[in-house]
């Protein structure tokens, strides 16, 4: 194919699509609602942790990417069939527990966006529920009826608004950019007795995504990247994707240090909105109020398309008596498990409505914070062995970063059992 027929920007997007993909799928609950609440609670001083975070996180998705090249398999495959029965008897609890939580998030947040953008309830709360299971609802039916293609035109449009809102929301809000210069570059935590340290691990934990990160290898497989050549491609993607998810993150920190949020935060999207119509007119308002619509709905769309993925990639695992050790297997999207259970994450997580958002939105994050010391231990294994990945395996400095992500969360760990226990 010669240069005329693939334009320079259009390779740009082909070369980004699935990191795209996880950017969009992972800031949109994670980033929107986590970083604006410890934003509001920690101020800027805390953004250092979006930075750190999302390095993490790239570290982690590259790790996966080179496994899945390397060898044909999913990491998931490769966990199930190379580290024995102890991965599946951990990973589906936490799988269908993640699974509750973050649903759980993803619909009351939806609901609460679209009763901002459509205040004709009396009460937020009440928006929040009728509007989140519309969504619910909505993301099924399109999963469904437009398949993968349908799915990454909506999602790239949606993460256009949504970080150009960001941007210029934070461009305005911001009340010192010396602080914001000073909390990026100086390590701390701040009210660390008093909730700082939950705040800051949810923070970690939030930034662009947590168990989804297992997703980019099924969109790897729907983009036709097999071949271990392909790798300079996934770590540019991924690499574009964490450094816009990084800047995202680091302007909802922002903006939530300007805005006091009340109650059980429902009313947050509204504050925010408010704040911009102020500066902007009614016009900055709505542009706002659909950018933030568009991020939390694209984060409970792309977690309804490629969660299943997983849970019908576990399953057939688990159900083979035979484990072909170089056999790429194909997920069947019209299979039982599958859509099984994309019903159930959009059907029982709606229980969640019924809680405070803001609670929702901070159990979703911690608990999807545990996955990363989970994923590093995984990496830490099969990417070190020549005998599976050959010359692609693990580099020391890439043994090191998964080794302080296990550091980074043992630790916190460790205080925050302090803090229980009163010790």
């Amino acid at each position: 194919m010669n240069r005329s027929s693939n334009p320079p920007f259009r390779s740009f997007l082909i070369i980004i699509g699935p990191g795209l993909l996880v950017a969009a799928t992972g800031v949109g609950a994670g980033d929107l609602s986590t970083a604006a609440f410890t934003g509001n609670k920690l101020g800027v001083t805390i953004l250092w942790v979006v930075l750190l975070g999302a390095f993490l996180k790239f570290v982690l998705n590259e790790g996966l990417a080179r496994w899945q090249l390397a060898t044909g398999q999913t990491l998931l495959e490769g966990a199930v069939i190379r580290l024995g029965p102890v991965v599946s008897f951990v990973f589906l609890p936490y799988l269908l527990l993640w699974s509750f939580f973050v649903g759980s998030a993803l619909i009351s947040a939806c609901g609460v966006a679209m009763h901002a953008i459509f205040p004709v309830f009396d009460q937020a709360s009440q928006g929040k529920i009728f509007f989140g299971i519309i969504h619910s609802v909505v993301g099924v039916v399109l999963v469904l009826l437009g398949g993968f293609v349908l799915f990454e035109k909506v999602m790239n449009v949606c993460i256009i608004f949504m970080f150009f809102c960001a941007l210029l929301t934070a461009a305005i809000v911001c009340e010192s950019w010396e602080a914001v210069v000073i909390g990026l570059l100086l390590p701390r935590i701040p009210q660390l007795g008093s909730g700082g340290l939950g705040w800051t691990m949810a923070l970690m934990g939030g930034v662009g995504g947590t168990l989804t990160v297992l997703c980019y290898g099924y969109w790897m497989r729907e983009k036709g990247r097999t071949d271990v050549s392909e790798l300079r491609t996934c770590r540019l993607d991924l690499g574009f994707a964490y450094a816009a998810t990084a800047i995202f993150g680091v302007s909802m920190v922002i903006i939530g240090s300007t805005i006091q949020v009340e109650g059980t935060g429902a009313s947050l999207i509204i504050d925010l909105a408010d704040k911009l119509e102020a500066s902007l007119g009614t016009v900055g308002r709505w542009l706002f109020l659909i950018g933030a619509w568009g991020a939390i709905f694209s984060s409970l769309l792309g977690v309804w398309q490629s969660v299943p993925y997983v849970f019908a990639d576990f399953w057939d695992l688990i159900k083979a008596k035979d484990r072909d050790l170089t056999y790429a297997r194909e997920v069947d999207t019209s299979s039982f498990s599958y859509r099984g259970y994309l019903f159930a994450i959009a059907i029982i997580p709606m229980l969640g409505l019924f809680f405070g958002f803001k609670q929702v939105q901070k159990i979703y994050a911690v608990f999807g914070s545990m996955f990363m010391p989970f994923l590093a231990i995984v990496l830490l294994i099969l990417n070190s062995r020549s005998v599976w990945v050959g010359r692609h395996r693990n580099r020391v400095i890439t043994v090191v970063v998964l080794i302080v992500i296990l550091a980074i969360f043992v630790f916190f760990g460790y205080l925050q059992l302090r803090k229980k226990l009163g010790i």
